[in-house]
């Protein structure tokens, strides 16, 4: 029940909830509190990676076959046609209203708003009184104090091997949880191929075009899954060196990368506050 008046809102595959008819220019569409929470974080998370972040790139994301909207045969002169209606300058949230400089502009939030989810399924069992859980929703998680062994809660992260598409068989490292959320972002399962190149899911807002990088995998650790999953997901669209930088200057904010170097070698790095909690698989 509580994940079904979550879909009503943010759910873009649901063509009646909130999120929905706002793209689809539907009239007198107000928002609910669930909407407004990642419409702000959205675009708190946009300001702090200089638009690496931008839940403004449905058009885009749609046209390279990763939405709800119709794939299309993309080239340069048709994706900047689409990137004039990219960008979180060009809508604002007066109230509870959602106001667009241009009815062209579509909102995808399928990259935060995963992990808030997973913070409204932990604020449920809180309610109810539970002080030991862990919450995962399609490899979000959010955990507080300790699993059935009184130990910190173990989540195991895969190894982003192309063709790993069962969670848990082939791990990377095993990182030990207690009060935190962790969201992983990668492009070894959301892609296709096209004429022999590899077409992947992470689309960079300043191009429109899916992000080439060395950087294979990235999870991010903080208090509300919310942050953690857009952080990530803006980590993947920097590439590691911008990546690194950024996390290094977050408060509160762990990372664990994993790279490819030129020899195809898998490589990793993590920030320093991370490095006795994770273990080898």
């Amino acid at each position: 029940s509580v994940l079904q008046v979550f879909d009503s809102s943010l759910n873009s595959y649901d063509s009646s909830s909130i999120i929905s008819r706002i793209n689809k220019n539907a009239p007198g569409v107000r928002t609910d509190s669930m909407f407004r929470v990642v419409f702000r974080e959205a675009s708190r998370v946009y300001q702090i990676t200089g638009g690496a972040f931008d839940i403004t790139l449905a058009p885009l994301i749609n046209a390279w076959g990763f939405g709800s909207g119709e794939q299309m045969d993309l080239d340069t002169a048709m994706v900047d046609s689409l990137l004039q209606y990219v960008g979180m300058d060009k809508v604002i949230l007066a109230g509870d209203r959602v106001i667009k400089s241009d009815p062209h502009v579509e909102l995808n939030v399928n990259a935060i708003a995963q992990g808030y989810s997973v913070d409204i399924l932990a604020a449920y069992l809180e309610g109810l009184g539970c002080r030991n859980y862990m919450v995962e929703v399609g490899g979000e998680i959010r955990t507080r104090g300790v699993n059935s062994m009184g130990n910190f809660w173990r989540i195991g992260v895969d190894r982003p091997d192309l063709g790993n598409n069962v969670p848990g068989s082939q791990l990377q490292v095993i990182i030990n949880m207690h009060d935190r959320s962790l969201a992983t972002s990668g492009n070894y399962r959301k892609f296709y191929e096209k004429d022999g190149i590899m077409i992947s899911h992470t689309i960079d807002p300043a191009t429109g075009f899916p992000k080439a990088s060395n950087l294979l995998s990235v999870s991010i650790l903080c208090d509300d899954c919310i942050t953690a999953d857009a952080y990530a997901t803006a980590c993947m669209v920097m590439g590691l060196e911008k990546a690194q930088a950024f996390v290094e200057n977050l408060k509160g904010v762990d990372a664990y990368f994993i790279y490819g170097d030129r020899y195809g070698n898998y490589q990793v790095w993590n920030t320093d506050g991370l490095s006795k909690y994770i273990e080898s698989p």
